[in-house]
């Protein structure tokens, strides 16, 4: 006798019955200490030791600041901005950061849809297309900038996360 898909399925029926959704504090636990380790990461950058996040550079307004109250969709907004500067950086520095934040843009999206939250999906950055010259001509200090500017919104981001953000 020839089951096929059907026995396949019933066979790990059992299994799949078993199955259970991760608790959403384990996902707001793992979103802070994601961000965690993004602050270190930049820390531990030897050139952003003497950097102030509220230092101004000409030419590189487009950076996001510090924001005092975020909700999630703010925190994903901010934070595919603060991804896109830093893929288009050179430096090898950031590419784990870039990464970890596509991480952490994933974890948003969980604690947005535990909410009801409809996080639309971040606009792309046309700025940054119109600033390639400037991000070429000055690529350290852009990373110097971006790297203290998003360190500092990350610590917001894990004040605002024990506050409970909304949508």
């Amino acid at each position: 006798m020839r089951c096929g898909p059907l026995c396949r399925f019933l066979w790990l029926w059992p299994y799949l019955s078993y199955v259970e959704a991760v608790p959403i504090w384990r996902v707001q636990d793992d979103t802070k200490t994601l961000i965690k380790t993004i602050v270190t990461r930049i820390s531990d950058i030897s050139h952003m030791q003497s950097v102030s996040s509220k230092q101004r550079v000409t030419g590189l307004d487009f950076i996001p600041g510090l924001h005092p109250v975020l909700s999630l969709s703010k925190m994903d907004q901010t934070l595919a901005i603060y991804q896109q500067i830093l893929t288009s950086l050179p430096s090898r520095n950031v590419i784990q950061i870039s990464n970890d934040l596509e991480n952490l843009r994933d974890l948003l999206h969980l604690l947005a849809s535990s909410k009801s939250c409809p996080l639309p999906q971040a606009r792309a950055l046309e700025t940054l297309e119109s600033l390639g010259g400037v991000l070429e001509a000055s690529h350290y200090s852009t990373e110097v900038v971006a790297l203290s500017r998003l360190q500092g919104a990350l610590q917001d981001m894990l004040r605002q996360l024990d506050l409970s953000p909304g949508c």
